[in-house]
């Protein structure tokens, strides 16, 4: 019985299992393939010439893709704390099932389910220099227009801003769902107690909702990481590299340079990189369920 559970179990998973191993494994192994060789897409009748590994030892020379690394780990690691930090905020006070709290979430989940492209295009309009409403008010106010996605110290903090603006809503989902399912018999009798808000939150709360906080963490660093489509709308990685990310360099490197076998390393290196992010995020997930 339990071998004809394995075998029905393993038969109602190949349909998704095939599915993936066409959509992303086949992908990934011929990208690891194409990362030994030299490749420029643009020239039809070139040769493909095996290189070894020199796009990887290119890696290691290459200034704008540290910057864009540089850039990207920024990016990833202040949007993802000000939208934990916030969504944690925003889902205590949401936290109700009174009409006011879910008629307030459904206005505020609104930006998670926008398309990127559609928000980084409302985005660029709003912050133009000369014709956006932003800077319309700020010009009522009396002062000057800002070049906010022009000008490279502005920029950075403009598609870190809209980050935060769009998906602080689904960290707000998240954790509210994770503070409605804490026991109401544990939060009364520390009410009972005497403990403070603080208290019970530091205490209580936090712990009890760390596992799913490591997730929210995990998913949000990760997708952080592999931003492109709201950014390259926004600012198409400018002025300079002023908010070049790693999958916009990517980008640039395979389809508009047509360097094929350096994106292909590029792109390896990234999920690399990603997976190892994963597996400590895991670990740790596992270690904070232990200590429940």
């Amino acid at each position: 019985m339990k071998n004809n559970d394995k075998l029905s179990a393993w038969l109602f998973l190949m349909p998704a299992l095939i599915f993936l191993a066409i959509t992303a494994l086949f992908p990934l192994a011929h990208s690891l393939y194409l990362s030994f060789f030299r490749l420029k897409i643009n020239l039809p009748n070139q040769k493909i010439l095996f290189v070894g590994l020199e796009n990887y030892l290119k890696l290691f020379t290459d200034k704008l893709l540290a910057i864009s690394t540089l850039n990207t780990l920024l990016f990833a690691v202040i949007s993802v704390l000000c939208e934990t930090l916030l969504g944690i905020i925003v889902a205590m006070v949401f936290c109700s099932n009174k009409n006011w709290a879910k008629a307030a979430t459904s206005v505020f989940v609104v930006p998670m389910i926008m398309a990127p492209v559609a928000i980084g295009t409302l985005w660029r309009m709003m912050l133009d220099a000369s014709t956006g409403v932003i800077n319309y008010f700020i010009n009522i106010l009396g002062f000057d227009s800002i070049s906010f996605l022009s000008n490279s110290k502005t920029a950075m903090a403009s598609v870190i801003f809209v980050n935060i603006w769009q998906l602080t809503p689904w960290v707000t989902v998240i954790v509210a769902a994770a503070l409605k399912n804490l026991s109401d018999e544990v939060l009364q009798a520390a009410i009972v107690d005497g403990a403070s808000s603080f208290q019970i939150f530091g205490k209580i709360v936090l712990p009890l909702i760390k596992p799913v906080l490591v997730i929210v963490l995990m998913i949000r660093f990760i997708d952080a990481f592999k931003v492109f489509d709201t950014v390259y709308v926004m600012t198409g990685g400018g002025p300079g590299s002023a908010t070049e990310m790693l999958p916009n360099y990517i980008y640039k490197q395979g389809l508009r340079y047509f360097d094929a076998g350096y994106a292909a390393s590029l792109a390896i290196m990234f999920v690399i990189v990603m997976t190892f992010c994963s597996v400590i995020f895991l670990n740790w997930r596992k270690k904070e369920q232990e200590n429940l």
